[in-house]
C-alpha cells in the first residue's frame, strides 16, 4: 500500500521561506514520480511541482517557477522536500504531495494516483 505524508506546514510572512517534507512508503516499483499539489479555498487544485525517480527530472509550475525548489533527500529517496521561497498571498493553501508510477512527465502536474493528507501554509502579509 502506497502512503505519502506531507508536512512541515505553518504560518509564515510574505516573502519568507518555508520546507515541506513529503515521506513515501510503499513505492515499491523503480520508476516513479511524486508531486506537490495545492488547494485554496475555494479555487481549483493545483499541481505545484513533481520530481522524477530514478533520474530526478523536476517540474514547476509557472506560478511558482524560480521560487519552490523540488528535491529529493541523498540518503532517502523516498522523502521529497519542497523548498519554498519569496512566498506571497496567493501561496496560501492546503499542501498536498502524491505519486504515479506513470511516466508521462507531461502529466505529472495534472494528476496523479496515490495520495496523502495535506499540510496547510499560511502566509500573511
Amino acid at each position: 500500500e502506497v502512503q505519502l505524508q506531507a508536512s512541515g506546514g505553518g504560518l509564515v510572512q510574505a516573502g519568507g521561506t518555508l520546507k515541506l517534507s513529503c515521506k513515501a512508503s510503499g513505492l515499491t516499483f523503480g520508476e516513479y514520480a511524486i508531486g506537490w499539489f495545492r488547494q485554496a479555498p475555494g479555487k481549483k487544485r493545483e499541481g505545484v511541482s513533481a520530481i522524477s525517480y530514478p533520474d530526478d527530472t523536476t517540474y514547476y509550475a509557472d506560478s511558482v517557477k524560480g521560487r519552490f525548489t523540488v528535491s529529493r533527500d541523498r540518503y532517502d529517496e523516498f522523502t521529497v522536500y519542497l523548498q519554498m521561497h519569496s512566498v506571497n498571498l496567493d501561496d496560501t493553501a492546503v499542501y498536498y504531495c502524491a505519486a504515479t508510477y506513470s511516466e508521462d512527465g507531461s502529466r505529472y502536474l495534472d494528476e496523479m494516483y496515490y495520495w496523502g493528507k495535506g499540510t496547510q501554509v499560511t502566509v500573511s502579509s
